[in-house]
């Protein structure tokens, strides 16, 4: 077969639902693309091959007799093939975790959308985003790319209430963040996402986490070479070490250097490749990660009933004067107790006194 010549600024909507696929076509008619479109999953792999595309949106299930069918994965698998160079999203009303992981990790899926949270403002960042990634220009369809998932870029989400642990998400990519926040949330931790190192440094200094789970390939976390590009990335691993927070690194872009470094270096709890991803090994993780943090927070000696009081009063944001009215003892005796409290927990300040009283369990809510 002759290879194609390659075309500029052309997208591809793979969409049974004729007024999604009219949204799709004209936000990315917005974003300067000839935009092909296909009902179905045979006339998408006939355009696949085709024309080379920089973009391709495809929806999970093509046919409306069967609404819970995966034929937007042939798709995907497709674009893999004969169109390595396209970055593809995947669409869809109903993709579960283990769907949405195996679109990322198998199929090569540049992120996944869940059409119920669908906005025009993120899916416009999305597309800008995934044409900043790929070169006007496709590659030839010979020149396989490595994978690695990058998404969007949005605002921090609120972290949810849970029973096993405050747990930071870092990662800039919509697909994997939900997927990584889902499945904590799951399995009962509390949970905080965010999108970028200089956002999660700020979370480390205002609110207590065991462990924090990174993804090494932010914008302003690149890893290249044994080494982190960007100094704020470099301070997020630092500052999470300095905390006590368990680090576990989800990446797609680690060399052996890059993991013997993170080891070594920043004592990082587990390093885990997207491309290889099991729910089950990440959460395995993340709760060993979680023990040891426990472990090695254990006071000195056990804190009086007194101490609690304390400690519990501190955590609620009181002064020592404050503390002492309401335990109806002196300023003085608030400063001693705070001064044996922090010495049985190993810490020097009000708010890493709070942090490990969360971690042990002597304060449940904030």
């Amino acid at each position: 077969m002759t290879p194609r010549k390659s075309d500029v600024g052309r997208a591809l909507v793979v969409e049974d639902d004729p007024a999604w696929r009219q949204i799709i076509g004209e936000l990315l008619t917005d974003h300067g693309l000839v935009v092909d479109s296909a009902a179905t999953s045979e006339a998408a792999i006939q355009c696949v091959r085709a024309h080379a595309h920089r973009l391709a949106v495809v929806d999970l299930a093509l046919t409306e007799e069967a609404a819970l069918n995966h034929e937007g994965l042939d798709v995907l698998a497709a674009i893999r093939r004969h169109d390595p160079g396209c970055k593809a999203i995947l669409l869809s009303g109903y993709a579960t975790v283990d769907l949405a992981v195996r679109a990322l990790t198998e199929y090569g899926a540049f992120s996944c959308l869940e059409k119920a949270q669908f906005e025009r403002a993120r899916f416009h960042a999305l597309v800008h985003k995934a044409l900043a990634a790929v070169p006007p220009v496709s590659p030839e369809p010979s020149r396989l790319r490595s994978f690695k998932a990058v998404g969007q870029v949005s605002a921090g989400v609120e972290g949810k209430r849970g029973k096993g642990g405050a747990v930071l998400v870092v990662e800039d990519d919509a697909g994997w963040r939900d997927i990584l926040q889902e499945l904590l949330s799951e399995a009962g931790y509390t949970v905080r996402v965010c999108t970028g190192p200089g956002e999660a440094m700020g979370y480390l200094r205002r609110e207590p986490f065991q462990v924090a789970v990174v993804d090494l390939s932010l914008s302003g976390l690149l890893w290249r070479s044994g080494a982190p590009v960007d100094r704020e990335g470099y301070h997020l691993l630092d500052a999470a070490r300095e905390k006590g927070v368990a680090t576990v690194v989800v990446s797609g872009v680690l060399t052996p250097e890059d993991v013997r470094r993170l080891y070594d270096q920043y004592q990082v709890a587990v390093c885990l490749e997207k491309q290889s991803f099991d729910r089950r090994a990440f959460l395995r993780a993340v709760e060993e990660a979680l023990a040891a943090v426990r472990t090695a927070r254990l006071p000195a000696g056990p804190l009086t009933a007194r101490e609690i009081e304390v400690l519990q009063l501190l955590a609620r944001g009181l002064t020592n004067k404050e503390i002492g009215e309401a335990l109806v003892i002196s300023p003085n005796t608030v400063k001693r107790h705070l001064r044996a409290i922090f010495d049985k927990l190993g810490v020097h300040t009000r708010a890493a006194a709070v942090s490990q009283a969360v971690s042990l369990g002597y304060v449940t809510e904030l």
